[in-house]
């Protein structure tokens, strides 16, 4: 049964992987084992124990990016700037290893080096609120308020293409008769907007008809 459930898992690891695999070589089957392991690890908050597991992976993406997120959130903001370098120097155009080495810069009080880094973030994610908060937080750090506000305007602006995600998910689930699910999905909606917009009484309207529907 152990055998099984370790097969299971290095299965849907195989499969996440092929997202993040392209032109590299395709991992051999230990690293697969060894990615599977320390994303459970991981998955339990042991950091430590995750690193210490991805130590010997140099070249994989997925593998290197876990193993700095473990480093990061141990606290060991070293070791995750130099494995986050390590990973985009394999991958140049991963999004994530971009954010966190952004994350790890500000931690360690390099804002320098920290503001080059959003600033290339941003330039290839222009719209992703993730980048654009963290950009924010940084430039109030760094005495550009002005700057900030701004960062944080585009942000409220693109949280509100993500509420409508929510909305448009709701509808379905309703349909599918999930109502429980889909009033979830509108308050989390609603509570998303940056201000008030006819999308806000799109989102109650269909709050009120699901509510009626369910008495």
């Amino acid at each position: 049964m152990k055998k099984i459930k370790l097969d299971r898992r290095i299965f849907f690891a195989g499969i996440v992987l092929l997202f993040f695999v392209s032109c590299a070589k395709t991992p051999n089957t230990e690293t697969i084992r060894r990615y599977a392991r320390a994303s459970d690890a991981y998955a339990a908050g042991r950091f430590s124990e995750t690193a210490g597991i991805l130590e010997k992976e140099k070249k994989f993406p997925p593998a290197l990016i876990l193993r700095a997120k473990a480093e990061y959130f141990s606290g060991d903001f070293k070791s995750a700037e130099k494995t986050c370098r390590r990973a985009l120097k394999a991958r140049p155009s991963s999004f994530e290893a971009k954010l966190l080495l952004t994350r790890v810069l500000r931690e360690k009080d390099d804002l320098k080096d920290a503001v080059k880094s959003a600033e290339s973030l941003l330039a290839d994610n222009p719209q992703d609120i993730r980048a654009l908060r963290l950009a924010a937080d940084i430039a109030a750090e760094t005495g550009k308020n002005d700057e900030a506000a701004a960062l944080l305007d585009r942000a409220a602006e693109f949280s509100a293409e993500s509420a409508m995600v929510l909305l448009d998910r709701a509808r379905l689930r309703w349909v599918a008769g999930k109502g429980q699910e889909a009033l979830e999905d509108l308050s989390r909606a609603r509570a998303m907007l940056p201000w008030d917009t006819p999308l806000l009484r799109t989102i109650i309207n269909l709050e009120n008809l699901i509510s009626e529907a369910a008495k």
